[in-house]
């Protein structure tokens, strides 16, 4: 079963309580609920304000990681996110 993550910060869509909405208040399958509401992004911003902002819950809940390498890794991602796609 392939993972789902949030295609503007990357978090992990494990379960609907996480999703999104869209417009007409169905679930988002693409995005969770603190990036994602009524078909609209919660927070205006560039993909490395995300990337700041996701630093800290990313080295909270990944034992072991640094900021440094939490920053790298999402460098490495973000991009291939929905949000960041050019």
């Amino acid at each position: 079963m392939e993972e789902k993550f949030c295609q503007s910060c990357a978090m992990p869509l494990h379960t609907e309580e996480f999703l999104g909405t869209n417009k007409d208040g169905t679930v988002s399958g693409e995005y969770c609920k603190f990036c994602y509401e009524n078909g609209e992004y919660v927070q205006s911003c560039t993909m490395d304000e995300m990337i700041d902002f996701c630093a800290g819950p990313m080295v909270e809940h990944n034992e072991g990681m640094t900021k440094e390498g939490a920053i790298a890794a999402m460098k490495s991602f973000f991009p291939q996110l929905k949000r960041w796609k050019d």
